[in-house]
């Protein structure tokens, strides 16, 4: 149970007002919470004040201006979200346990994943619930800090410079951990030079003693060795670059991925329960995170061993003869052309790809999608069924790269009657997309 003496945190505060928890949304309000009002462009947490104390919280974070008569300790800020953080703060100070915080363009989520397994093998371990990943999922986690968490793994998000340098002086990590940089977010930063500068801020919040754990395949992370501060290791890890830990011998089933790891000179074998080359990366992160908690070989084999596959990453589901691979959490043009590209290594049978629109990619946007289709065409997919506005340029791509079998839809319906017109016994489909495109609603309509 979260317990926390709000005295200690605000002033003018009775020191008897003691919490048992904290949350920003009224329906989650549980007997003796705080609740925290936000503010948003599409609401405002103080209409539900008093709705809050009539289920049982005992205390209200409100703004200054909040001038409402209601039955129940009401706490003023000038920033109910600064306030919110700084109690998120206040949580993990009172905890002397590693802090693993993640970032990266792709790959965040699945490698925090795969580092909580690999950490289980220590005991408890608090990780990011989905993608909570932003200003008020990551005060959230921390707020879940008791004591039977021997670790935690934070992922960490951006929309703007300043932003992870900011959410890593509440998490105060130990350990920083950073997949790579691509052109995710161009809509916001402008250039991926500046993307990576924002995503170089969590290696300069480690602090002499922890380590930053870095991909040196990707080469704007490679870079920020030099960002690392003096007394902070370094751990580096690679499959196409020499590395602290080196991966060769990349082998993708319809399951699972083996590989070798060399370290030291010793070489060790893995086996990872998802598919695809990019997730060994993911899981040489999730090994080097390991090392550093003392978890050496079998110790890590077995913790990636107890890795779950999260829903619409990289998901197969096999059914009436047909292989689904539902990839539609999220999509960038990296994340987009690994799962293209590993459909078409794994699968021998005839593939279909549903593609829709890559959100934030600013002016690279038409251009993004329109190599991607031609990907598509240059893997062999041989049916491409697109969805939504940015995505005709996918189609006009594929057309242009000689696919024939090209197919423009505007909605779910229309993509779904269109695919059913096509299925076939063995048939591999993959779905993938921005989240906002809700593309398993196709897969629900066939």
């Amino acid at each position: 149970m979260t317990i926390i003496n709000l005295s200690e945190i605000f002033e003018g505060v009775d020191k008897n007002l003691i919490v048992t928890g904290v949350t920003t949304d009224s329906r989650k309000i549980c007997e003796g919470n705080l609740f925290v009002s936000l503010k948003g462009e599409n609401f405002n947490g103080e209409d539900f004040v008093e709705e809050s104390f009539k289920k049982g919280a005992v205390a209200a974070l409100v703004s200054k201006n909040f001038s409402r008569a209601v039955d129940g300790v009401i706490i003023k800020v000038d920033d109910t979200l600064a306030a919110y953080q700084k109690i998120a703060g206040y949580r993990r100070d009172r905890f002397d346990i590693p802090i693993f915080a993640i970032t990266g363009s792709t790959g965040k989520t699945t490698t925090k994943d795969l580092t909580a397994a690999v950490l289980s093998e220590v005991g408890k371990i608090l990780k990011t619930s989905a993608n909570y990943n932003n200003e008020i999922g990551v005060p959230m986690t921390l707020l879940e800090l008791d004591e039977s968490h021997k670790a935690a793994v934070v992922e960490i998000g951006m929309r703007g410079l300043g932003q992870i340098a900011q959410l890593a002086k509440i998490v105060k990590p130990t350990v920083a951990i950073v997949t790579n940089v691509n052109e995710t977010h161009m809509e916001l930063l402008g250039s991926i030079e500046n993307i990576a500068k924002a995503k170089g801020e969590l290696v300069q919040a480690i602090e002499p003693g922890g380590t930053v754990i870095l991909n040196v395949d990707n080469p704007y992370v490679a870079d920020m060795v030099k960002l690392v501060k003096p007394g902070v290791k370094i751990i580096t890890h690679g499959i196409e670059n020499d590395a602290d830990l080196k991966a060769d011998n990349v082998v993708t089933g319809e399951a699972a991925t083996d590989f070798d790891m060399h370290f030291k000179g010793k070489v060790f074998h893995f086996d990872l329960p998802i598919i695809g080359r990019h997730n060994v990366s993911n899981a040489l992160a999730a090994i080097a995170a390991g090392m550093t908690a003392g978890l050496l070989y079998p110790k890590s084999q077995r913790g990636l061993s107890s890795f779950a596959t999260t829903k619409m990453r990289f998901e197969v589901i096999r059914r009436d003869n047909i292989t689904i691979v539902n990839d539609a959490y999220n999509a960038s043009p990296a994340s987009m052309r690994a799962a293209i590209k590993t459909s078409a290594e794994i699968y021998d049978t005839r593939k279909i790809a549903v593609l829709g629109d890559m959100f934030e990619l600013g002016d690279i946007a038409e251009k993004a999608h329109r190599d991607i289709g031609a990907y598509v065409a240059k893997k062999g997919f041989e049916i491409l069924i697109t969805v939504g506005e940015l995505a005709k340029f996918i189609a006009a791509g594929a057309r242009d790269a000689g696919m024939e079998n090209v197919f423009v839809t505007d909605t779910h319906e229309d993509a779904a009657k269109t695919l059913r017109g096509f299925l076939k016994a063995n048939d591999v489909i993959l779905f993938k997309a921005s989240h906002g495109m809700h593309l398993e609603k196709v897969i629900e309509l066939i």
